[in-house]
């Protein structure tokens, strides 16, 4: 397997997260349930009940797979969380879970510290932030810096978001599981098309945690209120609008050829568009 990590202290560090700020003083976090025995029918039940590390990015409106308004219908029970279990579904979702305590091994290999799986969901410990969830993959033990291993696995359309380090809506994630843990930093060991094997390294930033734990909020309110967030211009959005409003999103088309009204106002937004043109034009020429 080639990798870019050929000894422990090679660990990529990205450069949006990896600056200390003043150390907050460390707490730990709630253990909200035991997840070992958990059916699939119970777990999913246990994820509508706050924002997991892997909401944490839709939540904040910085998934590229995921909008805002289809995690709040998935929160509020309008649609199901498209979670498969290891019998069937998508083969992605199906070999990320596989390769997961693989990835674990290689991290461990490389880099002499042990993991544990941590088989619970943790809940941030301060009342009002009670909807900050985070179900860890790993706890790392040996290291005094690094506490957290997250395991990820991209294929070929997914390597493209690793190219220039960590995904953003991996960093919201990881920044989200250090907010909830009161945790310093993680680890992310990364398998890439099956051959590439990458690790990083994402510390705590307060800033960034601040950003995420008000935008979360602000989503959370919209759940307890059932009222849905705005609509982003994106297709997971789109397909959220056509099962919320169904009725109020035609899928046909009308001809207004032989409309004189609608030619009229098509003809002065074409001569209004020139008109900008020409003006865009001599700026540009000052």
């Amino acid at each position: 397997m080639n990798t870019a990590l050929n000894t422990p202290l090679n660990v990529t560090p990205n450069p949006m997260v990896n600056i200390h700020a003043n150390r907050p003083k460390l707490f730990t976090a709630k253990r909200f349930v035991d997840t070992k025995k958990l059916s699939q029918a119970e777990w999913l039940e246990v994820r509508r009940q706050g924002i997991g590390s892997s909401d944490c990015a839709a939540a904040c409106g910085l998934n590229p797979y995921m909008s805002m308004l289809e995690l709040w219908m998935i929160k509020t029970g309008r649609i199901q969380q498209n979670i498969e279990d290891e019998s069937e579904g998508h083969a992605p979702l199906y070999w990320g879970k596989q390769l997961e305590p693989l990835v674990a091994e290689y991290y461990s290999m490389h880099t002499n510290y042990k993991v544990r799986r941590v088989n619970a969901v943790l809940q941030h410990p301060e009342p009002d932030k009670h909807f900050m969830l985070a179900n860890l993959d790993y706890s790392v033990v040996g290291d005094a810096d690094v506490q957290i291993l997250e395991c990820k696995t991209a294929g070929e359309y997914g390597a493209k978001l690793w190219r220039e380090g960590v995904p953003l809506y991996v960093l919201c994630q990881v920044q989200h599981q250090l907010a909830v843990t009161g945790k310093q930093a993680a680890h992310i060991c990364v398998l890439i098309c099956g051959h590439e094997t990458r690790i990083f390294k994402v510390t705590r930033s307060e800033s960034v945690i601040q950003h995420i734990i008000d935008a979360e909020r602000y989503f959370w309110e919209c759940v307890e209120k059932d009222t849905p967030p705005e609509a982003d211009a994106s297709e997971s959005a789109a397909k959220a609008l056509q099962l919320l409003y169904p009725e109020h999103v035609p899928l046909s088309t009308t001809d207004l050829t032989e409309d004189t009204q609608a030619n009229q106002q098509f003809e002065q937004l074409i001569q209004s568009r020139n008109q900008i043109e020409k003006h865009q034009e001599l700026l540009a020429a000052v």
